[in-house]
């Protein structure tokens, strides 16, 4: 113990002497603004530095460690002065936030895989000098500047920060702040492993179901898969045109939405589809739930026929069969199935899943908590689900930061079913961060509910982020000094 609260006295001053050295060479630089080195100078002299606790003796340090409280934590007096930004190389391109204050401590957020940090950059002028456990005033102030899918990836970033902070701040674990929790484990769904013929592909399911633990799986049953047997398809045409018709410009197939492509699967198709499906639950076994997700740009009536083709698999649920913007056509397609069916990863807010849930037009929400709002309103989606007799599964593919997050909203709602873990197979994933807790993140297809570890329970193993930046913006949390600035004035009505 002693030799471990020594690094922690050591750890913090280096860190104070690096955020005292940047502080103090952009209060010297000559293109600072006034205001800026003014605000800087100011904050300089708020709250007790992490420096205070230096002279402490081993038996005083101790105290102030478990304390209830974090004492060098004043939470009514703690002020937003910095909000920084890497970008991670998880999944192509996904950014962290660190949001500071004037009391050393600091909140880490994602924004959404595939998301523009600026989105998060962009709220900076916006909430400097608030106080980060004033989380839902915050929040409304910023979630006007969201919006659907990564629209959404700043507002949700500086929440799951806010909600670190303030963790920090009272020595308690987010959840704890939502409420309390339902269970100390969270259960993880992940993809099913394919391979080059069955036999591999069977070794890499069992390596996946009892070796890595994982009770609960998702594949994808696509169109694509079909595309090149004859006879599958009718109109394939559309998915061949322009350079890159699954990924590329607006004019490419993956950007027309699903009811107009004007493309059906024939009797063979749903035939090879169902053999695809069979063979996978096969090789699981009838004990795991296997969702299913990614069929294709396909209308209601041929998301239909597929369901039907697929009801005998009892699959756990059908993803975003059509965009979630149509919520009568969902409940079509739901009124005409047994399988479960699901949508939600792109949308923004509680009153955007409203007509989903009074309609009942899915039988399970999915929310992906780095577009819903963050953590609290993920929690009232959830909750609001309930009333109705709806329960909630979690859409997650980002870094450790956005999954921990996740773990403690999970934790904290009743009618939870299954979070997504979307980087199970990428080696240096869990190294991106060590826990705060001491144990591991995940085991056994279960993430750990931190107990008692304050915020998300995390903090960011630098060196291992430092090796998996994108190659597009390789800085590490470097001044931001040009967001500082509101220039807009941002109220919604007269």
């Amino acid at each position: 113990m002693k030799s471990y609260l020594k690094q922690v006295i050591e750890d913090n001053k280096r860190r104070e002497q690096e955020y005292a050295t940047e502080r103090q060479a952009e209060i010297d630089n000559p293109k600072t603004l006034d205001n800026r080195r003014d605000f800087l100078k100011k904050t300089a002299l708020g709250g007790i530095s992490l420096s205070a606790l230096m002279g402490l003796s081993l038996s005083d340090t101790l105290a102030e460690t478990t304390s209830n409280i974090n004492r060098h934590s004043n939470p009514s007096d703690l002020k937003i002065t910095d909000m920084r930004y890497c970008v991670t190389s998880v999944l192509g391109r996904t950014a962290i936030i660190r949001i500071d204050t004037n009391q050393g401590i600091y909140g880490l957020g994602e924004v959404r895989d595939g998301a523009d940090p600026r989105y998060a950059l962009m709220l900076k002028s916006r909430i400097l000098g608030e106080n980060p456990c004033n989380v839902e005033r915050v929040f409304k102030i910023i979630k006007q500047f969201g919006g659907q899918g990564r629209q959404a990836g700043g507002v949700c970033a500086v929440e799951m920060a806010l909600w670190d902070l303030c963790g920090k701040a009272y020595n308690v674990p987010a959840w704890q702040l939502l409420g309390g929790r339902y269970r100390d484990k969270v259960r993880l769904y992940a993809d099913t492993p394919e391979g080059n013929n069955p036999k591999e592909q069977q070794e890499r399911i069992k390596y996946r179901t009892e070796v890595q633990g994982y009770t609960w799986l998702k594949m994808d049953v696509s169109i694509r898969d079909i595309i090149n047997i004859p006879g599958c398809l009718v109109n394939p045409e559309i998915m061949k045109q322009g350079s890159n018709a699954y990924q590329g410009g607006y004019m490419s197939y993956s950007n027309t939405k699903h009811p107009f492509t004007g493309i059906q699967i024939t009797e063979k198709g749903l035939e090879e589809l169902a053999k695809r499906v069979e063979a996978v639950r096969n090789m699981v076994g009838w004990e795991i739930p296997i969702s299913t997700d990614h069929y294709g740009h396909i209308d209601m009536n041929n998301c239909i026929r597929l369901g039907k083709a697929l009801e005998k698999y009892r699959l756990a649920w059908l993803e975003d069969m059509v965009p979630w913007q149509y919520w009568q056509q969902h409940k079509t397609i739901t009124e005409a199935l047994e399988t479960p069916t699901l949508t939600g990863e792109d949308i923004y807010l509680l009153e955007n899943f409203k007509d989903l849930i009074h309609n009942h037009a899915v039988d399970i929400v999915h929310p992906d908590l780095a577009s819903s709002g963050g953590l609290l309103e993920t929690k009232r989606i959830g909750d609001y689900a309930e009333e109705f007799g709806i329960a909630m599964a979690m859409h997650q593919a980002g870094t450790p930061v956005s999954f921990m997050a996740n773990v403690h909203c999970a934790a904290a709602t009743q009618n939870f079913l299954s979070l997504e873990h979307h980087s199970v197979d990428l080696p240096w994933w869990e190294d991106l961060v060590k826990t705060t807790w001491g144990g591991k993140m995940i085991e056994k297809g279960y993430a750990n509910v931190p107990l008692t570890a304050p915020g998300l329970g995390i903090e960011l193993n630098d060196e291992v982020v430092k090796q998996h930046l994108n190659k597009s913006d390789t800085s590490y949390f470097a001044p931001t000094t040009e967001w500082d600035e509101k220039r807009s004035w941002d109220r919604t009505w007269s």
